[in-house]
């Protein structure tokens, strides 16, 4: 059985490859502007390096080793989420180039800090598969989120980073059918 990543399912898909934002700002802006707003209060997070790939935040595309069921019932138990349909897209872990691709042990942190280098793990897909439960503390802080605090669901689950685009075609959907532009 493959090692899934996830991401969510991207509304008003161009093209066949899912884009990093620096790529997007240069390809289509209002998308661009769209994604960026989510860094409206961070902006300097866009700038963040990621060490691994001698890169910055907006150069990589996002993806989680983590199905997202459990941490939207934990938002939803918290009361900042209603009843939702989740749409996401999967990917076989192994089909990322280890090269262009790390693993970020990303940390909640509310002054969105840099993470150091140490914090960065190399990427495989047995790596990816111990890293596929949410931990407790991440499912706690979900659980326990007031109505004030900044709803970011994935701030203490592991990242994985892929520098560059994907190609589209290489995800399925939540059924496990193939994407396509």
């Amino acid at each position: 059985m493959p090692t899934l990543l996830y991401r969510a399912a991207i509304r008003d898909l161009r093209g066949s490859e899912i884009l990093p934002l620096n790529h997007l700002r240069e390809r289509h802006p209002d998308i661009y502007e769209r994604e960026a707003a989510k860094y409206s209060y961070r902006p300097q997070t866009m700038d963040n390096a990621v060490h691994p790939l001698e890169c910055r935040w907006s150069d990589v595309v996002f993806l989680s080793p983590v199905h997202p069921a459990p941490i939207f019932d934990a938002l939803r138990e918290a009361g900042r989420v209603g009843p939702t349909t989740l749409t996401y897209w999967t990917i076989d872990a192994d089909l990322l180039d280890p090269a262009r691709t790390c693993i970020l042990l990303k940390r909640h942190d509310p002054l969105f800090r840099p993470q150091p280098a140490s914090d960065y793990l190399p990427y495989s897909a047995a790596t990816v598969a111990t890293l596929s439960t949410p931990s407790a503390k991440a499912l706690d802080r979900l659980r326990n989120l007031n109505a004030t605090e900044p709803l970011l669901p994935w701030a203490d689950i592991p990242h994985i980073l892929h520098r560059g685009p994907i190609a589209v075609s290489l995800f399925r959907d939540a059924d496990g059918r193939a994407v396509s532009p």
